[in-house]
């Protein structure tokens, strides 16, 4: 008997009205982006008459999620970055310093006078006045090294101490080299992202290539130069003490000192202590503010850690200046007036107001552990992702059409069903890939062609095994029954294999692969249900309104 439940049907076909309901947007594409990118700008920067004229653009009470056109459809910047590893390793050489300089200091009667020699970027060399006291002095600063926080670390050090004469010599292990490029460009990885995140550009690929290097593509941008202003800067706050101020690039600094340039104010210099006192690494929150004449600054909070060592330093030097330097500039250089707990501040300069957003933007977002170099950089304009979506649009509409006319010519009323089935089946894509947030790529679209062509597979398999049972004479009801049984088991194999393909691509997969294995995979599920249950429903309704003596298929 064919039969269908009524909350069966009710199910089924609500299923349909929400999946095509989630992507109807897309078909007023441009409508519904200028009401999204206007309800994030008023999040951000508040109300105003034309800001909430283009929210009007599309009912807030619909759906808005659309699916996200991919760099190759949209245009936009593409960026190939190689992180600067050896800044890595100049930054723990220099923040080994006073570490190793307070270790020694109980030793002096035995290792007599201590002073940082000139040594190469990676190394910390260090002259002792007694060098009958070096064998205590290796042992003291070995103890100083810590376990490589790396499973390629094999249980070693992140220091080797070695001494010749009366100099010793502290450099990095090849383990903790190995492990430190690890953390590097996963923490700079993190850090871009967060950045291209703030600003509110749509689903950028971000992705590390290799041991050093980093791509980055996001659809949308006027120009890969935009992209570089979002991601070049390394955003570096440190807090160092001055050792003088002067008018001359050329000063002389004494060995662990260095000679930085305030940005405000043209020919002046200073001479500051290399290690800092905190950094940009112990801040937990920055937000654009003004100061008290009216100007644009930026207010500043460090963690736990921070605060302390914040506090310790201004209670101790009260009477001294001491730098604020943002990607070595001196932004500003005040005197400590008083002692300063609770670990916040502000940073004041000659801002705007758009330049001060920008600084806490990428002060929040964290400093990028080392600069990057960029070897490739390319902009893609709109023009040939017009080109391209055109070419998809195409694509998809030959297929969609030689699918139908196929299924209608081979199977008359039963293929008017499929072709049916299958429109649904595309809206339910589009529906699943808006709600997922997904991006849709060149690629992409090759899996929805690939999909329309799939689609119908169930119906062809369902439909023949129901003009067989039709032959047996067991009347059309029985018929139908039999080949939707008969047929699962086939319909089910196939599609789990091409799901378990997909699933594969994903996994494995970057990039472009992804974007195919998601449409794939997404369309799989979408036309096993329009193919099993839709067309099963659109059947049976059709059977109960006709009543047919025999079936033609």
């Amino acid at each position: 008997m064919v039969h269908i439940d009524l909350w069966k049907r009710i199910l089924i076909w609500g299923l349909c009205v929400i999946g095509l309901f989630l992507a109807m947007p897309n078909l007023f594409y441009d409508r519904v982006e200028t009401h999204n990118d206007a309800v994030q700008t008023i999040e951000k920067q508040g109300s105003s008459p034309e800001l909430e004229a283009l929210e009007g653009a599309w009912p807030s009470w619909l759906p808005s999620d659309l699916v996200n056109l991919g760099l190759d459809l949209r245009g936009g910047a593409h960026l190939l970055a190689e992180v600067r590893m050896e800044e890595v390793y100049e930054a723990r050489i220099t923040g080994l310093w006073p570490q190793v300089r307070d270790a020694l200091r109980p030793l002096r009667d035995t290792v007599g006078s201590i002073r940082r020699q000139n040594s190469p970027k990676d190394q910390l060399k260090i002259r002792i006045g007694n060098p009958e006291g070096m064998e205590q002095a290796l042992q003291t600063v070995r103890g100083l090294a810590t376990p490589v926080a790396s499973l390629s670390g094999g249980g070693g050090q992140d220091i080797e101490v070695s001494a010749q004469g009366d100099v010793m010599t502290i450099q990095l292990s090849d383990a903790e080299k190995a492990a430190s490029d690890e953390r590097t460009v996963q923490q700079a990885l993190e850090i871009i992202r967060r950045r291209i995140d703030e600003v509110g550009t749509r689903e950028p690929t971000i992705q590390r290539q290799g041991t050093d290097r980093i791509l980055i593509q996001v659809p949308g941008l006027g120009s890969a130069q935009e992209l570089k202003d979002i991601i070049g800067t390394t955003a570096q706050l440190t807090f160092q003490p001055v050792v003088s101020r002067g008018s001359s690039a050329d000063a002389q600094p004494g060995i662990g000192e260095e000679v930085l340039p305030a940005m405000d104010e043209e020919g002046v210099y200073y001479t500051l202590t290399e290690a800092p006192v905190v950094t940009g690494e112990d801040l937990v929150d920055a937000q654009p503010s003004f100061d008290q004449n009216g100007r644009p600054a930026v207010n500043f909070r460090f963690d736990g850690a921070g605060a302390r060592k914040f506090g310790d330093y201004t209670a101790e030097n009260i009477g001294n200046p001491f730098a604020i330097v943002l990607d070595d500039e001196v932004i500003s250089a005040p005197v400590i007036q008083s002692h300063i707990p609770g670990g916040s501040g502000i940073i004041t300069g000659n801002f705007s107001v758009e330049e001060s957003t920008n600084l806490a933007v990428l002060l929040r977002a964290g400093a990028l552990p080392a600069g990057l170099d960029f070897l490739e950089e390319r902009t893609i304009g709109p023009e040939l992702g017009a080109d391209s979506i055109k070419a998809g649009q195409i694509a998809c509409i030959v297929a969609f059409v030689a699918v139908l006319v196929f299924m209608l010519a081979s199977y008359g009323l039963f293929g008017l069903f499929a072709n049916i089935a299958l429109l649904i089946n595309v809206g339910l894509i589009f529906g699943l890939l808006s709600t997922i947030g997904a991006t849709l790529t060149l690629p992409g679209i090759a899996g929805i062609v690939l999909t329309i062509g799939m689609a119908v597979d169930a119906n062809v398999l369902i439909f023949e095994r129901i003009r067989e049972e039709a032959k047996t004479a067991r009347g059309p009801a029985r018929a139908i029954e039999l080949g939707y049984e008969k047929a699962i088991s086939a319909i089910a194999d196939a599609n789990i294999t091409t799901f378990l393909t997909a699933v594969i691509l994903f996994v494995m997969g970057s990039g472009p692969v992804r974007g195919f294995a998601i449409t794939l995979g997404l369309g799989i599920i979408t036309s096993v249900f329009t193919a099993i249950y839709v067309t099963r429903l659109l059947i049976v309704m059709w059977f109960e309104r006709r009543r047919p003596k025999t079936l033609e298929v």
